[in-house]
């Protein structure tokens, strides 16, 4: 049995996930760690009692489940300062009708950071990214003490002293989004563009006319398929200015190479771009608003698909809700991570001062269907938005399911790739697996295509009840 049959959703080790099948005694800093980073990153949840790279379920009786757990709140008291907010909770399940219990602990984001991880009177700091915990660099423990302090980027004093005529291009984007207005200066400083000495706001220093350097970096390519791992990258173009040309970079880049296409919407037949023009222009305008500026190194990606436009920027969302995948913008909820660049774009008319924006993009795709919806995912380091090609058919295809890597399957046949990136990171029964693939659930199916993948190591099988559940085994296929 596998973890995400236990709580119904996929799971696999990631940036806010890890398992482990027991707490290694041996090595307690191997596990404590994990706990340090996720409270120094976006927090995360913490399994014992479950394999990792499988998520197969090992668990214990009730009393080991209780020493576990006594022995876990005992190291965390004892090495890890401040203490992380956490919750612990018991998941039952029965085999053979024995029940025993997966450990769940979740773990919010520390408010103090950082957390220090000290044993043997050796203190260090560690951080979650990308699915695994290292030490924290020296960058991030200047950002991580500087943002327990809930101090945003964009409003800290920089060094460059203010001057008007640095700002004609703000002020052309100004006049444009606002039928022929003038800027006023005495509106720019009113929101704390420059302090009393005379110094730019660390976010006034980005719209400057002279402003090139890589805060504001963004990557624009074309990709061929429908994922990064496509034979041909159509185009690559790298770019940094000041903001606003940067959001008009943006916007032309894919203005220049989508598709227009006439194809049905609501019982009739209309002329339609691939990107509703309003979506694309909020999508970008809400990179640029909630990027994360202390992230050195990084750059929004606007990256085009056959299928969908993904809109990637630095850091999830600022002190909002932890998520995934939602296809529910409306509900999305997230304070302002640059004030001031918000307070700018909303006195530009390019941004809603209610943080409307992702209501719009929902309305545009409102008569789409099913597989034509945005969405949106976020992660401890980036979130990204989805905007579905309108004028390819098909809808997004299923671009989460990986590219493999593996020997070929003795015997195999044509539909074994497909079965193992659908299996990769869920189990699934066997008539799910015939209808992803476009077979039925037939006896030759079920011998020929799973057994045999299962009999060559391929695939782990797995029953709840009666119920039979395969998932690719991690040890002799891995992803691209």
């Amino acid at each position: 049995m596998f973890l995400e049959e236990l709580i119904d959703k996929t799971q696999f080790e990631n940036t806010a996930i890890e398992c482990k099948s027991i707490l290694n005694r041996g090595d307690v800093v191997g596990w404590l760690k994990s706990i340090a980073g996720f409270a120094n990153a976006e927090g995360g949840d913490f399994y014992i009692g479950v394999e990792d790279k499988t998520n197969k379920l090992i668990g214990f009786e009730r009393k080991a489940a209780d020493n576990e757990r006594n022995y876990f709140n005992n190291q965390v008291n004892e090495h890890l300062t401040p203490r992380p907010r956490m919750s612990i909770s018991f998941l039952s399940y029965s085999i053979r009708d024995a029940e025993r219990y997966v450990i769940k602990v979740h773990v919010d984001e520390s408010e103090i950071k950082p957390v220090i991880l000290k044993y043997d009177n050796v203190p260090s700091i560690f951080m979650r990214r990308d699915g695994f915990t290292n030490g924290a660099t020296y960058e991030e423990i200047i950002e991580m003490s500087i943002k327990s302090k809930h101090t945003q980027y964009d409003v800290q004093t920089s060094d460059v002293k203010y001057k008007w005529d640095d700002f004609r291009k703000l002020r052309d984007f100004y006049k444009k989004h606002n039928a022929g207005k003038e800027l006023k200066e005495k509106a720019l400083l009113s929101m704390g563009f420059v302090n009393e000495e005379g110094f730019l706001a660390n976010g006034a220093v980005l719209f400057s006319d002279k402003y090139n350097e890589k805060k504001t970096e963004v990557v624009c390519s074309v990709f061929s398929g429908f994922n990064k791992g496509s034979k041909r990258i159509v185009t690559v173009n790298r770019y940094n200015g000041n903001i606003t040309d940067t959001i008009e970079y943006m916007l032309d880049f894919v203005k220049l190479r989508m598709n227009h296409s006439m194809i049905k919407l609501s019982d009739e037949r209309r002329n339609v771009d691939a990107y509703p023009e309003r979506a694309l222009f909020e999508g970008v305008i809400n990179s640029v608003a909630h990027r994360d500026y202390y992230l050195d190194g990084t750059q929004i990606q606007v990256d085009m698909f056959k299928d969908r436009l993904e809109i990637s920027s630095p850091g999830s969302f600022y002190r909002g809700e932890k998520f995934g995948k939602t296809y529910d913008l409306s509900g999305i909820i997230s304070k302002r991570r640059n004030e001031l660049i918000s307070n700018v774009l909303v006195a530009c008319s390019v941004m809603e001062a209610a943080g409307s924006g992702f209501d719009k993009i929902t309305e545009e795709y409102a008569q789409a269907d099913e597989r034509h919806k945005p969405y949106i995912y976020s992660s401890s380091d980036h979130f990204t938005l989805v905007l579905p090609d309108l004028t390819y058919e098909n809808g997004v295809e299923e671009e989460s399911l990986p590219e493999l890597l593996y020997a070929p399957v003795p015997n195999g046949t044509e539909h074994d790739d497909k079965v193992l990136s659908y299996c990769y990171y869920r189990a699934h029964k066997a008539a799910e697996i015939a209808g992803h693939i476009g077979v039925s659930d037939s006896t030759f199916f079920r011998k020929q295509i799973l057994e045999n993948l299962e009999e060559n190591g391929y695939l782990i099988k797995s029953k709840v009840s009666r119920a039979a559940y395969y998932k690719t085994n991690p040890e002799t296929v891995e992803i691209k």
